[in-house]
């Protein structure tokens, strides 16, 4: 057998090759296409008087969720929703909305898809948004805020649980 048949032989057993007899690229199991802030907005309802009790700590309430959506084909949009707000006394410091998203594409067994959209995506996407909120505050002129790491695991047993 000539090295030409062998080849030929070769690249019609492995069906991971195509015609030219090139290795197919493997696709990775998540791949994040882009990121993006959906919505972002900031209100400082008691500006500028607020700032004279900056010297008060403020009390910060902070809500998170996650939401994803099927796109087409294996491609998502997954959605971290951050909800902020600070008190200073009885008077509202800043109210801080953040909806940061990925499209996402999954190369996953089915029964994989749901976790890994709704626990490692927003694992993924939370550095990305808490430092979106942190730039935010700070160039609104308030105390820098780092939002402590979310236990997405937690939050998808409680979603699945409801």
């Amino acid at each position: 057998m000539s090295d030409e048949e062998k080849k030929q032989e070769t690249a019609n057993d492995n069906p991971a090759q195509n015609q030219a007899g090139k290795q197919q690229p493997q696709q990775p199991p998540i791949l994040i296409n882009t990121q993006y802030i959906s919505d972002l907005s900031l209100e400082i309802p008691h500006a500028p008087e607020i700032f004279r009790n900056m010297n008060q700590v403020p009390n910060v309430n902070v809500n998170v969720d996650v939401n994803a959506k099927h796109m087409h084909d294996n491609f998502f949009n997954v959605e971290l929703s951050v909800a902020m707000d600070g008190d200073v006394g009885q008077e509202k410091l800043f109210i801080l909305e953040l909806k940061y998203a990925a499209v996402v594409a999954l190369n996953v067994p089915q029964e994989h898809v749901e976790p890994i959209l709704l626990v490692e995506i927003p694992r993924l996407l939370f550095p990305f948004a808490r430092n979106v909120v942190t730039n935010c505050l700070v160039e609104g002129g308030l105390p820098p805020f780092m939002l402590n790491p979310i236990d997405f695991v937690a939050m998808y047993q409680n979603r699945k649980k409801a």
